[in-house]
């Protein structure tokens, strides 16, 4: 049945399929990005605001020649997002907008940045402590990141995007914790979500999108302490989850090699 199903997972669309010329671009991109979370990671301190976290990420990546096509994207049914980054805190999934908010001792804090460098862009997530955090709290984060790894590692050619999904679902619910379904991973490239491209953090087998060399998209699994229902605040943009409870974040901007998939977001 797995080799049946397979068969007939749709074929990428053509748009996708990077040269590697245009994946080293990408690669340059992605080491932008990640620096930025890194640097946060380092930076952050009990005290600081997500908005200077923010004024650090844009003078770094102005300083390094990219642009963030974050600010001003303007989906259906959004308001114009306002910032060059994501910074979401706690229950916070995605999407928090930098502002006043202060940073405390024991929170957590997702750096979600991508960037756009000659044409090209590479997105990456990383989550991380503020201090001390709980014991449970610092699990999520590991499971969160292994969760990203396992589903890189599914990320092969022949493979489907269902049998990324999958390996990062079946992981995640036997260590207890949620998927967010509303919110996926996503082609990547020529824009920040190419939309011939969905990605999920569950799925079935052999289902979805067959994976081919030269595709190029971002993993994000979203795992949440709780249930895995989410709503939306008054901003249009932070995503929290609907019980109040911790999320972690982890992403990374992939191309799929002639053997495995190819980490375009690395420090």
């Amino acid at each position: 049945m797995l080799k049946s199903r397979r068969q007939h997972a749709r074929r990428v669309d053509k748009s996708l399929i990077k040269t590697p010329a245009e994946i080293e671009i990408m690669r340059e991109a992605g080491k932008i990005a990640r620096h930025v979370c890194i640097m946060a990671k380092e930076t952050v301190r009990p005290g600081m605001t997500t908005g200077q976290l923010e004024d650090l990420a844009e003078d770094y990546i102005t300083q390094n020649g990219a642009t963030s096509p974050c600010l001003g994207y303007t989906p259906a049914g959004h308001p114009p997002y306002p910032a060059w980054t994501c910074i979401s805190v706690n229950e916070e999934i995605v999407h928090g907008i930098p502002g006043q908010k202060v940073i405390q001792s024991g929170d957590i804090v997702t750096m979600d940045c991508c960037v756009e460098l000659k044409g090209f862009v590479a997105d990456t997530a990383l989550t991380f402590a503020v201090g001390t955090i709980r014991p449970d709290v610092d699990r999520l984060l590991k499971v969160t990141e292994e969760a990203l790894n396992i589903g890189i590692s599914n990320a092969l050619p022949g493979n489907t995007t269902g049998d990324v999904g999958w390996s990062i679902q079946k992981f995640a619910e036997s260590n207890g914790y949620s998927v967010v379904r509303e919110l996926h991973g996503h082609g990547v490239g020529r824009s920040m979500h190419e939309s011939a491209l969905d990605v999920p953090n569950y799925g079935r087998p052999g289902s979805g999108t067959l994976l081919e060399t030269g595709m190029t998209f971002a993993i994000e699994p979203m795992l949440n302490m709780g249930k895995k229902d989410i709503r939306t605040l008054r901003d249009g943009w932070t995503i929290v989850t609907a019980d109040g409870k911790i999320s972690a974040h982890f992403e990374h901007t992939i191309a799929i090699g002639e053997r495995n998939a190819l980490i375009l977001t690395r420090d």
